[in-house]
């Protein structure tokens, strides 16, 4: 299942609900390639990211790297 910006446009609650569903079908064991805006509540799901910039990859790798990476969550994140 591919899923493509599941949260915009929703109220928190419904994001919350969203992101919990999105968590039961991978503990089943399914992969779920997520495009998601609202990058830290991704990363909070994600076993492995891309971040592309300007189309090209600028990140790939495991999300806890991307909290390592202050210029990525600088530029990327809005951090």
């Amino acid at each position: 299942m591919l899923l493509d910006e599941p949260s915009m446009g929703c109220a928190p609650i419904v994001i919350q609900g969203i992101f919990e569903k999105i968590r039961e079908i991978n503990r089943c064991g399914a992969t779920v390639p997520l495009v998601e805006q609202n990058a830290r509540m991704a990363l909070t799901l994600a076993g492995y990211c891309r971040i592309p910039e300007t189309g090209r990859i600028r990140f790939e790798g495991r999300p806890e790297n991307v909290e390592a990476d202050g210029s990525l969550l600088e530029s990327c994140l809005g951090a």
